[in-house]
Protein backbone atom coordinates (compact mmCIF):
# COMPACT_ATOMS: atom_id res chain seq x y z
CA UNK A 1 0.00 0.00 0.00
CA UNK A 2 1.67 3.24 -1.34
CA UNK A 3 1.48 6.10 1.38
CA UNK A 4 -1.00 8.88 0.82
CA UNK A 5 1.03 11.72 1.33
CA UNK A 6 3.33 9.77 -1.36
CA UNK A 7 0.49 9.33 -3.68
CA UNK A 8 -0.34 12.95 -3.47
CA UNK A 9 3.33 13.77 -4.26
CA UNK A 10 2.92 12.20 -7.55
CA UNK A 11 -0.41 12.58 -7.92
CA UNK A 12 -0.83 14.76 -11.93
CA UNK A 13 -4.24 16.50 -10.15
CA UNK A 14 -1.95 17.87 -7.42
CA UNK A 15 0.63 18.48 -9.67
CA UNK A 16 -1.35 20.92 -11.84
CA UNK A 17 -4.08 22.55 -10.14
CA UNK A 18 -7.43 22.31 -12.47
CA UNK A 19 -7.45 26.46 -12.72
CA UNK A 20 -3.95 25.91 -14.99
CA UNK A 21 -5.32 23.46 -17.09
CA UNK A 22 -6.19 24.68 -20.78
CA UNK A 23 -7.71 20.81 -21.41
CA UNK A 24 -8.34 17.50 -20.65
CA UNK A 25 -5.91 15.95 -17.82
CA UNK A 26 -4.49 12.91 -18.56
CA UNK A 27 -4.27 9.82 -16.17
CA UNK A 28 -1.71 9.51 -13.77
CA UNK A 29 -1.07 6.13 -15.45
CA UNK A 30 -1.16 7.88 -18.92
CA UNK A 31 1.56 10.58 -17.70
CA UNK A 32 3.67 8.02 -16.33
CA UNK A 33 3.85 5.53 -18.93
CA UNK A 34 4.58 7.79 -21.83
CA UNK A 35 7.43 9.43 -20.04
CA UNK A 36 9.21 5.91 -18.68
CA UNK A 37 8.38 5.16 -22.41
CA UNK A 38 10.67 7.66 -23.57
CA UNK A 39 13.28 8.27 -21.08
CA UNK A 40 14.13 4.81 -20.55
CA UNK A 41 16.19 3.77 -23.25
CA UNK A 42 17.94 7.38 -23.13
CA UNK A 43 18.96 6.70 -19.50
CA UNK A 44 20.08 3.08 -20.44
CA UNK A 45 22.00 3.78 -23.64
CA UNK A 46 23.71 6.83 -21.43
CA UNK A 47 24.87 4.36 -18.90
CA UNK A 48 26.21 1.47 -20.81
CA UNK A 49 27.64 3.79 -23.19
CA UNK A 50 29.88 5.24 -20.93
CA UNK A 51 30.25 1.69 -19.33
CA UNK A 52 31.61 0.58 -22.90
CA UNK A 53 33.77 3.83 -22.66
CA UNK A 54 35.67 2.57 -20.12
CA UNK A 55 36.13 -0.67 -20.82
CA UNK A 56 36.93 0.82 -24.27
CA UNK A 57 39.82 2.92 -22.23
CA UNK A 58 41.07 -0.31 -20.71
CA UNK A 59 41.63 -2.05 -23.09
CA UNK A 60 43.66 0.35 -24.80
CA UNK A 61 45.41 1.03 -21.41
CA UNK A 62 46.91 -2.50 -21.95
CA UNK A 63 49.11 -0.80 -24.71
CA UNK A 64 51.09 1.50 -22.07
CA UNK A 65 50.56 5.23 -20.68
CA UNK A 66 51.78 6.66 -23.71
CA UNK A 67 48.45 5.40 -25.32
CA UNK A 68 45.99 6.31 -23.08
CA UNK A 69 47.78 9.66 -23.02
CA UNK A 70 47.69 9.89 -26.84
CA UNK A 71 43.74 8.71 -26.91
CA UNK A 72 43.04 11.01 -24.15
CA UNK A 73 44.79 14.20 -25.94
CA UNK A 74 41.97 13.77 -28.71
CA UNK A 75 39.30 14.52 -26.54
CA UNK A 76 39.01 18.40 -26.18
CA UNK A 77 39.69 19.00 -30.12
CA UNK A 78 37.80 16.38 -31.13
CA UNK A 79 34.77 18.11 -29.32
CA UNK A 80 35.46 21.69 -30.16
CA UNK A 81 35.15 20.43 -33.90
CA UNK A 82 31.97 18.42 -33.47
CA UNK A 83 30.40 21.67 -31.39
CA UNK A 84 28.68 22.84 -34.70
CA UNK A 85 27.10 19.44 -35.35
CA UNK A 86 25.97 19.14 -31.28
CA UNK A 87 24.51 22.94 -31.79
CA UNK A 88 22.46 21.91 -34.63
CA UNK A 89 21.38 18.62 -33.34
CA UNK A 90 19.91 20.87 -30.55
CA UNK A 91 17.35 23.22 -33.08
CA UNK A 92 16.63 19.39 -34.74
CA UNK A 93 15.22 18.19 -31.85
CA UNK A 94 12.98 21.47 -30.85
CA UNK A 95 11.97 21.90 -34.04
CA UNK A 96 11.00 18.46 -35.01
CA UNK A 97 9.46 18.01 -31.40
CA UNK A 98 7.00 21.19 -32.11
CA UNK A 99 5.55 19.88 -35.67
CA UNK A 100 5.13 16.38 -34.17
CA UNK A 101 3.11 17.99 -31.27
CA UNK A 102 0.93 19.98 -34.27
CA UNK A 103 0.96 16.93 -36.07
CA UNK A 104 2.60 18.90 -39.12
CA UNK A 105 4.22 15.34 -41.02
CA UNK A 106 5.15 17.90 -43.63
CA UNK A 107 7.09 20.27 -41.54
CA UNK A 108 9.13 17.22 -39.44
CA UNK A 109 10.09 15.59 -42.56
CA UNK A 110 11.28 18.94 -44.50
CA UNK A 111 13.34 19.89 -41.31
CA UNK A 112 14.80 16.61 -41.67
CA UNK A 113 15.86 16.72 -44.86
CA UNK A 114 17.08 19.62 -44.67
CA UNK A 115 18.81 19.49 -41.44
CA UNK A 116 20.99 15.93 -42.91
CA UNK A 117 21.99 18.16 -46.14
CA UNK A 118 23.19 20.69 -43.67
CA UNK A 119 24.82 17.87 -41.29
CA UNK A 120 26.60 15.89 -44.41
CA UNK A 121 27.83 19.48 -46.00
CA UNK A 122 29.11 20.64 -42.27
CA UNK A 123 30.33 17.19 -41.38
CA UNK A 124 32.45 17.01 -44.90
CA UNK A 125 34.19 20.57 -44.07
CA UNK A 126 34.68 19.53 -40.37
CA UNK A 127 36.21 15.99 -41.28
CA UNK A 128 38.47 17.64 -43.80
CA UNK A 129 39.47 20.46 -41.27
CA UNK A 130 40.40 17.90 -38.35
CA UNK A 131 42.33 16.27 -41.03
CA UNK A 132 44.40 18.82 -42.20
CA UNK A 133 44.67 20.37 -38.82
CA UNK A 134 45.20 17.19 -36.55
CA UNK A 135 48.97 18.09 -35.88
CA UNK A 136 48.66 21.34 -35.02
CA UNK A 137 46.21 20.47 -32.98
CA UNK A 138 47.51 17.98 -31.26
CA UNK A 139 50.23 19.91 -30.15
CA UNK A 140 47.84 22.73 -29.20
CA UNK A 141 45.98 20.21 -27.00
CA UNK A 142 49.60 19.61 -25.15
CA UNK A 143 50.44 16.48 -26.93
CA UNK A 144 54.07 15.96 -25.68
CA UNK A 145 56.88 15.01 -28.36
CA UNK A 146 57.26 11.04 -27.98
CA UNK A 147 53.26 10.83 -28.29
CA UNK A 148 52.42 13.41 -31.12
CA UNK A 149 52.75 11.19 -34.08
CA UNK A 150 50.27 8.28 -32.84
CA UNK A 151 48.02 10.78 -31.41
CA UNK A 152 48.00 13.01 -35.13
CA UNK A 153 46.75 9.32 -36.62
CA UNK A 154 44.59 8.71 -34.07
CA UNK A 155 42.88 11.94 -34.27
CA UNK A 156 42.97 11.66 -38.32
CA UNK A 157 41.34 8.32 -37.89
CA UNK A 158 38.67 9.86 -35.46
CA UNK A 159 37.44 12.65 -38.10
CA UNK A 160 36.98 10.21 -40.93
CA UNK A 161 34.67 8.51 -38.46
CA UNK A 162 32.76 11.98 -37.60
CA UNK A 163 31.82 12.48 -40.67
CA UNK A 164 29.78 9.35 -40.86
CA UNK A 165 28.81 9.91 -36.60
CA UNK A 166 27.54 13.55 -37.08
CA UNK A 167 25.18 12.19 -40.15
CA UNK A 168 24.03 9.22 -37.59
CA UNK A 169 23.35 12.00 -34.92
CA UNK A 170 21.14 14.40 -36.88
CA UNK A 171 18.63 11.74 -38.08
CA UNK A 172 18.80 10.58 -34.32
CA UNK A 173 18.26 14.17 -32.65
CA UNK A 174 14.99 14.25 -34.74
CA UNK A 175 14.05 10.66 -33.95
CA UNK A 176 14.22 12.11 -30.40
CA UNK A 177 12.07 15.07 -31.33
CA UNK A 178 9.44 12.70 -31.80
CA UNK A 179 9.85 10.65 -28.87
CA UNK A 180 11.62 7.81 -30.31
CA UNK A 181 14.69 7.53 -27.96
CA UNK A 182 15.08 4.06 -28.85
CA UNK A 183 16.36 4.67 -32.35
CA UNK A 184 19.05 6.16 -30.64
CA UNK A 185 19.78 3.71 -28.16
CA UNK A 186 19.88 0.68 -30.44
CA UNK A 187 22.17 2.48 -32.78
CA UNK A 188 24.78 3.45 -30.15
CA UNK A 189 24.63 0.36 -28.78
CA UNK A 190 25.49 -1.18 -31.88
CA UNK A 191 28.16 1.11 -32.96
CA UNK A 192 29.97 0.37 -29.35
CA UNK A 193 29.64 -3.27 -29.89
CA UNK A 194 31.04 -3.41 -32.95
CA UNK A 195 33.63 -0.82 -31.65
CA UNK A 196 34.09 -2.93 -28.87
CA UNK A 197 34.54 -6.30 -31.20
CA UNK A 198 37.31 -4.64 -33.26
CA UNK A 199 39.24 -3.40 -30.34
CA UNK A 200 39.88 -6.43 -29.01
CA UNK A 201 41.22 -7.87 -32.42
CA UNK A 202 43.02 -4.84 -34.09
CA UNK A 203 44.81 -3.54 -30.82
CA UNK A 204 46.51 -6.83 -30.15
CA UNK A 205 46.73 -8.12 -33.34
CA UNK A 206 44.00 -11.46 -33.13
CA UNK A 207 43.12 -14.21 -34.83
CA UNK A 208 44.53 -13.07 -38.79
CA UNK A 209 44.06 -9.65 -37.85
CA UNK A 210 47.24 -7.68 -37.63
CA UNK A 211 48.31 -5.89 -34.17
CA UNK A 212 47.57 -1.62 -34.98
CA UNK A 213 47.91 -0.95 -31.59
CA UNK A 214 46.12 3.04 -31.14
CA UNK A 215 45.69 2.87 -34.78
CA UNK A 216 43.37 -0.51 -34.64
CA UNK A 217 41.14 1.28 -31.80
CA UNK A 218 40.79 4.07 -34.16
CA UNK A 219 39.72 2.03 -36.87
CA UNK A 220 37.25 -0.06 -34.91
CA UNK A 221 35.84 3.30 -33.81
CA UNK A 222 35.31 4.17 -37.47
CA UNK A 223 33.67 1.12 -37.87
CA UNK A 224 31.43 1.63 -35.30
CA UNK A 225 30.75 4.94 -36.61
CA UNK A 226 29.42 3.77 -40.07
CA UNK A 227 27.11 0.85 -38.11
CA UNK A 228 25.28 3.52 -36.41
CA UNK A 229 24.52 5.95 -39.54
CA UNK A 230 23.69 2.81 -41.53
CA UNK A 231 21.22 1.97 -38.93
CA UNK A 232 20.09 5.36 -38.71
CA UNK A 233 19.30 5.87 -41.79
CA UNK A 234 17.21 2.50 -42.29
CA UNK A 235 15.26 4.25 -39.41
CA UNK A 236 13.95 6.83 -41.73
CA UNK A 237 14.03 4.99 -44.90
CA UNK A 238 10.26 3.60 -45.62
CA UNK A 239 7.78 1.95 -43.37
CA UNK A 240 8.49 5.23 -40.76
CA UNK A 241 5.21 6.30 -39.49
CA UNK A 242 6.47 9.95 -39.15
CA UNK A 243 9.94 10.59 -40.15
CA UNK A 244 10.33 9.52 -43.62
CA UNK A 245 13.56 10.28 -45.57
CA UNK A 246 12.48 8.43 -48.89
CA UNK A 247 8.80 10.46 -49.05
CA UNK A 248 7.95 12.73 -51.32
CA UNK A 249 8.62 15.90 -49.06
CA UNK A 250 10.86 18.45 -50.54
CA UNK A 251 14.68 18.09 -49.84
CA UNK A 252 14.88 21.69 -50.90
CA UNK A 253 15.86 24.43 -48.57
CA UNK A 254 13.29 26.97 -46.82
CA UNK A 255 13.28 30.11 -45.07
CA UNK A 256 10.83 29.21 -42.73
CA UNK A 257 12.48 25.91 -41.35
CA UNK A 258 16.26 27.46 -41.35
CA UNK A 259 15.06 29.82 -39.34
CA UNK A 260 13.43 27.92 -36.76
CA UNK A 261 16.13 25.67 -36.13
CA UNK A 262 18.97 28.09 -36.45
CA UNK A 263 16.81 30.40 -33.95
CA UNK A 264 17.64 27.62 -31.47
CA UNK A 265 20.99 26.26 -33.15
CA UNK A 266 23.04 29.54 -32.71
CA UNK A 267 22.13 30.17 -29.15
CA UNK A 268 23.18 26.34 -28.65
CA UNK A 269 26.40 27.19 -30.64
CA UNK A 270 27.26 30.09 -28.15
CA UNK A 271 26.71 27.73 -25.10
CA UNK A 272 29.04 24.88 -26.75
CA UNK A 273 31.55 27.74 -26.87
CA UNK A 274 31.24 28.76 -23.42
CA UNK A 275 31.04 25.24 -22.14
CA UNK A 276 34.44 24.25 -24.10
CA UNK A 277 36.22 27.33 -22.40
CA UNK A 278 35.01 26.38 -18.81
CA UNK A 279 35.57 22.67 -19.25
CA UNK A 280 39.27 23.23 -20.95
CA UNK A 281 40.17 26.02 -18.28
CA UNK A 282 39.06 23.91 -15.70
CA UNK A 283 40.91 20.70 -16.30
CA UNK A 284 44.01 22.87 -16.76
CA UNK A 285 43.40 24.24 -13.20
CA UNK A 286 43.20 20.49 -12.20
CA UNK A 287 45.98 19.31 -14.04
CA UNK A 288 48.62 21.77 -12.17
CA UNK A 289 48.13 19.87 -9.04
CA UNK A 290 50.58 17.13 -9.70
CA UNK A 291 49.60 13.58 -10.74
CA UNK A 292 48.12 12.24 -7.32
CA UNK A 293 45.68 15.39 -7.26
CA UNK A 294 45.07 14.79 -11.18
CA UNK A 295 44.23 11.07 -11.25
CA UNK A 296 41.77 10.92 -8.20
CA UNK A 297 40.23 13.92 -10.17
CA UNK A 298 39.84 11.72 -13.39
CA UNK A 299 38.31 8.48 -11.29
CA UNK A 300 35.92 11.19 -10.03
CA UNK A 301 35.03 12.68 -13.25
CA UNK A 302 34.49 9.45 -14.98
CA UNK A 303 31.84 8.47 -11.61
CA UNK A 304 29.93 11.37 -11.78
CA UNK A 305 29.50 11.12 -15.56
CA UNK A 306 27.12 8.30 -14.36
CA UNK A 307 24.58 10.54 -12.47
CA UNK A 308 25.15 12.33 -15.75
CA UNK A 309 23.76 9.81 -18.07
CA UNK A 310 20.61 8.92 -15.92
CA UNK A 311 20.43 12.97 -16.26
CA UNK A 312 20.50 13.20 -19.36
CA UNK A 313 18.01 10.31 -20.06
CA UNK A 314 15.38 12.54 -18.36
CA UNK A 315 16.67 15.41 -20.20
CA UNK A 316 15.89 14.29 -23.48
CA UNK A 317 12.20 13.44 -22.44
CA UNK A 318 12.13 16.51 -21.12
CA UNK A 319 13.06 18.07 -24.19
CA UNK A 320 10.84 15.54 -26.30
CA UNK A 321 7.65 15.97 -24.32
CA UNK A 322 8.03 19.74 -23.39
CA UNK A 323 8.36 20.70 -27.81
CA UNK A 324 5.74 18.49 -28.54
CA UNK A 325 2.97 19.61 -26.05
CA UNK A 326 4.07 23.34 -26.69
CA UNK A 327 3.52 22.11 -30.49
CA UNK A 328 0.29 20.98 -29.32
CA UNK A 329 -0.65 24.26 -27.82
CA UNK A 330 -0.86 22.29 -24.27
CA UNK A 331 1.65 24.50 -22.76
CA UNK A 332 0.12 23.38 -19.38
CA UNK A 333 1.07 19.75 -19.75
CA UNK A 334 4.80 20.95 -21.24
CA UNK A 335 4.64 22.27 -17.29
CA UNK A 336 3.44 19.05 -15.84
CA UNK A 337 5.83 16.61 -17.72
CA UNK A 338 8.41 18.17 -16.44
CA UNK A 339 7.15 18.46 -13.16
CA UNK A 340 6.50 14.67 -13.19
CA UNK A 341 10.27 14.30 -14.78
CA UNK A 342 11.95 15.86 -11.64
CA UNK A 343 9.85 14.21 -9.10
CA UNK A 344 11.16 10.40 -10.44
CA UNK A 345 14.63 12.30 -10.95
CA UNK A 346 14.77 13.36 -8.01
CA UNK A 347 14.37 9.90 -6.55
CA UNK A 348 17.09 8.81 -8.69
CA UNK A 349 19.08 11.23 -7.42
CA UNK A 350 18.56 10.62 -3.71
CA UNK A 351 19.68 6.84 -4.38
CA UNK A 352 22.94 7.85 -6.51
CA UNK A 353 23.37 10.35 -3.49
CA UNK A 354 23.43 7.47 -1.32
CA UNK A 355 25.43 4.68 -3.37
CA UNK A 356 28.50 7.16 -4.11
CA UNK A 357 28.36 8.40 -0.40
CA UNK A 358 28.38 4.74 0.83
CA UNK A 359 30.26 2.69 -1.75
CA UNK A 360 32.86 5.21 -2.04
CA UNK A 361 35.99 3.29 -1.41
CA UNK A 362 35.13 0.26 -3.23
CA UNK A 363 34.02 2.17 -6.39
CA UNK A 364 37.56 4.12 -6.15
CA UNK A 365 39.23 0.82 -5.20
CA UNK A 366 37.91 -0.58 -9.08
CA UNK A 367 40.28 2.08 -10.92
CA UNK A 368 43.56 1.65 -8.77
CA UNK A 369 44.80 0.56 -5.94
CA UNK A 370 47.02 3.48 -5.15
CA UNK A 371 46.09 4.76 -1.79
CA UNK A 372 47.49 7.96 -2.02
CA UNK A 373 44.50 8.37 -4.87
CA UNK A 374 41.68 6.02 -2.73
CA UNK A 375 42.81 8.93 0.09
CA UNK A 376 42.30 11.74 -1.88
CA UNK A 377 39.45 10.09 -3.71
CA UNK A 378 37.27 9.44 -0.69
CA UNK A 379 36.71 13.34 0.17
CA UNK A 380 36.37 14.00 -3.13
CA UNK A 381 33.18 11.94 -3.49
CA UNK A 382 31.74 13.48 -0.44
CA UNK A 383 31.68 16.72 -2.67
CA UNK A 384 30.50 13.94 -5.77
CA UNK A 385 27.58 13.04 -4.13
CA UNK A 386 26.13 16.45 -2.81
CA UNK A 387 27.14 17.79 -6.29
CA UNK A 388 24.33 15.13 -7.75
CA UNK A 389 21.63 16.27 -5.86
CA UNK A 390 22.05 19.62 -7.86
CA UNK A 391 22.93 18.31 -11.10
CA UNK A 392 20.63 15.27 -11.90
CA UNK A 393 16.99 18.45 -11.92
CA UNK A 394 19.80 21.26 -13.46
CA UNK A 395 20.18 18.44 -16.52
CA UNK A 396 16.30 18.11 -16.73
CA UNK A 397 15.66 21.90 -16.61
CA UNK A 398 18.67 22.80 -18.86
CA UNK A 399 16.22 20.08 -21.41
CA UNK A 400 13.25 21.44 -20.92
CA UNK A 401 14.37 24.94 -21.92
CA UNK A 402 15.97 23.60 -24.83
CA UNK A 403 13.12 21.41 -25.65
CA UNK A 404 11.10 25.01 -25.82
CA UNK A 405 13.69 26.26 -27.89
CA UNK A 406 14.88 28.73 -24.88
CA UNK A 407 18.46 28.50 -25.83
CA UNK A 408 19.31 31.73 -25.66
CA UNK A 409 18.95 32.33 -22.15
CA UNK A 410 20.75 28.69 -21.28
CA UNK A 411 23.75 30.12 -23.31
CA UNK A 412 23.37 33.03 -20.71
CA UNK A 413 23.47 31.13 -17.84
CA UNK A 414 26.68 28.54 -18.88
CA UNK A 415 28.46 31.81 -19.77
CA UNK A 416 28.30 32.76 -16.00
CA UNK A 417 28.07 29.83 -14.40
CA UNK A 418 30.41 27.41 -16.67
CA UNK A 419 32.61 29.86 -18.72
CA UNK A 420 32.73 32.15 -15.47
CA UNK A 421 31.40 30.73 -11.86
CA UNK A 422 33.20 27.08 -12.04
CA UNK A 423 37.09 27.69 -13.61
CA UNK A 424 37.09 31.37 -11.48
CA UNK A 425 36.19 29.79 -7.98
CA UNK A 426 38.18 26.65 -8.57
CA UNK A 427 41.31 28.41 -9.49
CA UNK A 428 40.46 30.71 -6.31
CA UNK A 429 39.80 27.55 -3.84
CA UNK A 430 42.96 25.70 -5.34
CA UNK A 431 45.56 27.73 -5.12
CA UNK A 432 45.23 31.50 -3.06
CA UNK A 433 43.24 29.57 -0.34
CA UNK A 434 45.01 26.37 -1.20
CA UNK A 435 42.44 23.48 -0.88
CA UNK A 436 44.01 21.89 -3.87
CA UNK A 437 41.64 19.25 -6.14
CA UNK A 438 39.32 19.70 -3.26
CA UNK A 439 38.58 23.42 -4.29
CA UNK A 440 38.46 22.40 -7.57
CA UNK A 441 35.39 19.73 -6.65
CA UNK A 442 33.64 22.68 -5.11
CA UNK A 443 33.86 24.91 -8.18
CA UNK A 444 32.21 22.10 -9.69
CA UNK A 445 29.52 21.92 -7.01
CA UNK A 446 29.19 25.42 -7.18
CA UNK A 447 28.23 25.89 -10.70
CA UNK A 448 25.85 23.03 -10.61
CA UNK A 449 23.90 24.53 -7.89
CA UNK A 450 24.19 27.78 -10.18
CA UNK A 451 22.85 26.52 -13.18
CA UNK A 452 20.20 24.66 -11.35
CA UNK A 453 18.95 27.80 -9.71
CA UNK A 454 19.14 29.94 -13.05
CA UNK A 455 17.85 27.89 -14.94
CA UNK A 456 14.67 27.21 -12.14
CA UNK A 457 14.05 30.59 -12.26
CA UNK A 458 13.40 30.81 -16.16
CA UNK A 459 11.57 27.57 -15.72
CA UNK A 460 8.97 29.72 -12.86
CA UNK A 461 8.55 32.38 -14.89
CA UNK A 462 6.78 30.18 -17.77
CA UNK A 463 7.96 32.54 -19.81
CA UNK A 464 9.76 29.60 -22.39
CA UNK A 465 5.96 28.46 -23.00
CA UNK A 466 5.63 31.30 -25.42
CA UNK A 467 8.69 31.25 -27.53
CA UNK A 468 6.89 30.56 -31.33
CA UNK A 469 9.48 27.91 -33.67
Amino acid sequence: MVPAPFRALFSCARIMKKQTLQGPLPSDREVYQTTFRIAWPSIVESVLVALISAVDTMMVGGIGPEAITAVGITGQPRMILIAVIMSLNVGVTAVVARRKGADDLDGANRCLKQCVMLSIGCSLVLSVLGLACARPLMIFAGAQPEIVDTATGYFRLLMVGAFFSNVGLTINAAQRGVGNTRISMTTNLAANGVNLVFNYFLINGIWFFPRLEVYGAGIATVMGNIVAMLMALRSVWKKNPFLDLSGRHPWRFDKRTMSSVFSVSSSAMVEQVFMRIGFFTYAKTVASLGTIPFAAHQICMNLINFSFAVGDGFSIASSSLVGQNLGAKRPDLAILYVRVIQRVAAICAVAIFFFFLLARTPLLMLYTSDAQVIELGQSIMIILALSVLAQVPQVIITGCLRGAGDSKYVARTSFISIAIIRPILSWVLCYPVGWGVIGAWIGLLMDQAMRLLLNYLRFSTGKWTKIQL
